[in-house]
């Protein structure tokens, strides 16, 4: 009893240094950079909700040729798409139902492109350019307001 005593209170005078990990959310490490992809398993779409626009891109294999296209096109203008706040989460396990292919019920390769709020405004059954998507963004009612107030 008196060892289980002692053990306990070495281990609450343990120091708590910086360097101990803490865990980062995906909203976190994306507001880190937003560069930063995602697969469906890490993410929750309503954590994104009013903070950025999801891109999700769907096929039933990482092998898939039109997810290989889209990734590409991805990262050829990155940029561009953290200037609109885009999030890019990626679902290749077609056997899996994840949360995200539960709701927006995906066959086969599917871009998918949510504004802020939450909602779907496009859907693709081939890849589309950054230039494609962007252009789509800036037609959205709270982008303009964004670039209104930017001014």
């Amino acid at each position: 009893m008196l060892k289980k005593l002692c053990l306990m209170i070495a281990l609450a005078a343990t120091p708590v240094f910086a360097t101990d990990a803490v865990p980062v959310s995906p909203v976190d490490a994306w507001q880190e950079d937003h560069t930063t992809r995602f697969t469906a398993g890490d993410v929750v779409l309503d954590d994104f909700k009013w903070v950025a626009r999801p891109v999700v891109v769907f096929a039933d294999t990482a092998a898939d040729p039109r997810f290989v296209q889209q990734m590409d096109l991805l990262s050829e203008r990155p940029g561009d798409l953290a200037e609109r706040d885009v999030v890019i989460i990626t679902d290749t396990d077609g056997a899996h139902m994840s949360d995200l292919r539960r709701k927006l019920r995906p066959r086969g390769f599917m871009l998918v492109l949510m504004g802020k709020d939450g909602i779907v405004y496009l859907r693709k059954p081939q890849p589309w350019s950054v230039r494609e998507i962007s252009r789509s963004i800036d037609k959205m009612p709270l982008r303009q307001q964004e670039e209104r107030d930017r001014r």
